[in-house]
């Protein structure tokens, strides 16, 4: 159906910019139908801003403009006469107004548009991303809370909303977040990363975003961009930094372009173009660093599509690459953003990904920015981030990347048998090659997100591996991110689902006979799970040694495994006993980093425990230990 589809539009939009030159010449038909970006800011770093102008043959006018700090230094065509791209150059000193726009044919000016360049925040480029004091909370919209039921279903928008459909919309929103934002404060969280929030007005499987239509708008179904403006205000007013999912490397197929695409090689693998077969990505992510891989390996990783209906885009064409830089941008100034979660990161043209990345912390140097890139291996990962000395000579931008390699060291851990080569000794192990990390304290660490089962299943609902898994997350190195529902132990199957991994979270919609928020109807292991995540997360708030302190960890020892934080003012201890028996530690064993005779106070707990010459740890037990 999908390619059916594909194919339908191609012939009645791809096609438009081959006949449109034959159209005869009509002065009166000239208007501008869309101008990205909308607006622009005075005092940006990057004095260059590349406007695309599409409209009916608007690529036959010329722009002119009169504004003191501002000039029109070129004009870029493609293939596709309705399609102009304006080069503007910014003075530093250029003062804030409207920019007169003007468009003319043979000397006559046909068309003229007001442009805003807008005055920046106070303190725009000084704003500190998320960082290891923060803790993320990741949700899917549509899936956590229903705040505006009147925009569930919009004109225009053919997916509509339907609960009992697993892969259909559910109408969560912008206003059901915002509404949530005293819930996810109480609970201790300091940074949202939302998933996709822009427009995927697809036909079908359209709630989760990562298929765009329209880079530069809001999905109504979700609310408007001052609503997410709004949105991300109020959460700043309690504490709470928001992140923005962006995807660079694919849009979705009913992405305005595709009516009529910019450019003749504006995607890759334009098999649906020409009717002949889909290439799909071979998501062999080692080519790009394989010093043995061939090229058509590599062009398909990068080329092929993720699936037919998400058309890849070609982020070596420069006026691609520019738009996709600008939005990326334009979304960081509007929405007052701290940092961007970047999906399926590798996938994207490298030479692209490294200027990308380059010009987002010129603008805002103590930004951050999350690559995502799904290998358990820790060379491929290391490879993509800022700072790492490669061995090609890459250089990247990117500040963090998600840690897989010590999400699935962890499960693995907590799962297998202990065993002198299973069990904690693979987490242990894994642990020790941070060495090849440029920054391994900006990793983001997880236990779960979007894509993968629900770690209260994956651990067999046991609440003793629960307790160890969100008791290591929340003390490691790294930032730490949270899927919604992991507070309360939300099961899925074991196998990827993604529609019932990315259920409702209970007490978001009207009619809920459970509700997380409030507590009504929890059972116990729920309730014992989110006062576990809601003790840890507000302890953490305070605890200086876990957002900039040192780590040492110790191998593992008869089923236990130890390690420390610890700074000049305070030293956390957290023990981990897989064992069906309590196990009798020596503390001397510890005296590099743990003065004998000291009183913690265990943080899950709240007991205080004396640490003299023995530490017994319980059955199955985990004592996060804070010695101030």
């Amino acid at each position: 159906m999908y390619a059916k589809t594909l194919l339908a539009l191609s012939a009645a939009g791809c096609l438009l910019s081959s006949h449109a030159m034959a159209q005869s010449f009509q002065p009166d038909r000239y208007q501008i139908t869309r101008l990205e970006p909308a607006n622009w800011w005075a005092g940006m770093q990057h004095p260059q801003l590349q406007l695309l102008v599409y409209g009916k043959d608007i690529a036959k006018l010329t722009p002119a403009l009169n504004y003191d700090g501002v000039s029109v230094t070129g004009v870029e065509r493609t293939a596709n006469p309705n399609y102009l791209f304006v080069n503007l150059s910014l003075a530093a000193d250029v003062q804030p107004g409207d920019i007169a726009l003007q468009f003319s044919l043979n000397g006559e000016t046909l068309l003229s548009h007001s442009y805003p360049l807008l005055q920046r925040r106070a303190n725009s480029a000084k704003r500190r991303g998320f960082n290891p004091a923060d803790v993320i909370y990741l949700l899917t919209p549509d899936r956590f809370a229903n705040g505006n039921p009147a925009n569930d279903n919009m004109p225009g928008m053919p997916d509509k909303a339907n609960r009992n459909d697993d892969n259909g919309r559910h109408g969560g929103d912008l206003a059901g977040m915002q509404n949530a934002l005293p819930y996810i404060a109480d609970i201790g969280f300091t940074t949202i990363w939302p998933t996709p929030l822009t427009e995927n007005n697809q036909s079908a499987y359209s709630y989760h975003g990562y298929a765009a239509t329209d880079l530069y708008n809001i999905d109504a179904r979700f609310g408007t961009n001052s609503q997410y403006r709004d949105f991300v205000a109020a959460a700043n007013s309690k504490g709470i930094k928001v992140i923005q999912d962006i995807i660079l490397n694919h849009i979705g197929y009913q992405h305005w372009w595709l009516k009529d695409l910019p450019d003749s090689n504006w995607l890759n693998s334009q098999s649906f173009l020409t009717g002949t077969a889909f290439v799909g990505t071979n998501h062999n992510r080692s080519t790009v660093q394989d010093p043995y891989a061939s090229i058509v390996d590599s062009a398909q990783f990068t080329d092929g599509w993720f699936v037919d209906t998400m058309p890849d885009l070609n982020q070596r064409h420069p006026l691609l690459a520019t738009y996709l830089i600008q939005n990326s941008i334009w979304w960081v100034e509007y929405a007052n953003l701290a940092g961007i979660r970047e999906d399926t990161y590798s996938y994207a043209d490298k030479q692209f990904l490294s200027e990308w990345a380059r010009r987002l912390m010129l603008e805002y140097p103590d930004f951050n920015i999350v690559g995502e890139e799904w290998s358990p291996n820790p060379l491929i990962v290391s490879y993509w981030q800022r700072g790492k000395q490669n061995k090609d000579g890459y250089v990247s931008h990117t500040p963090a990347m998600l840690d897989f390699p010590l999400y699935d060291a962890m499960l693995k851990a907590l799962t297998d048998d202990e065993s002198w080569n299973g069990g904690w000794i693979g987490l242990y192990e894994m642990l020790s090659n941070d060495h090849i990390y440029a920054e391994p304290f900006n990793l983001v660490t997880f236990e779960g997100n979007h894509d993968t089962a629900r770690i209260f299943s994956l651990l067999n609902e046991d609440m003793a591996l629960y307790r160890m898994a969100i008791s290591y997350l929340l003390t490691m190195r790294g930032i730490p991110q949270m899927f919604y529902g992991t507070e309360i132990a939300m099961t899925s199957p074991k196998v990827r689902d993604d529609g019932k991994v990315r259920a409702d979270f209970p007490g978001g919609w009207a009619g809920d006979k459970v509700n997380a928020f409030t507590g009504k109807g929890l059972n116990s292991s729920q309730k014992s799970a989110q006062q576990l995540v809601k003790t840890l997360l507000n302890w953490r708030k305070t605890a200086s040694a876990i957002h900039s302190g040192k780590l040492m960890h110790y191998a593992p020892d008869r089923g236990t495994y130890t390690y420390f934080r610890y700074n000049d003012k305070q030293t956390v201890m957290v023990v981990m006993n897989k064992q069906h028996q309590p196990v009798t530690l020596d503390l001397a064993r510890f005296n590099e980093v743990l003065q004998q005779g000291k009183t913690a106070t265990e943080v899950i707990t709240g007991n205080s425990i004396k640490l003299d010459k023995q530490l017994t740890v319980p059955a199955r037990g985990t004592l996060v230990l804070d010695i101030r």
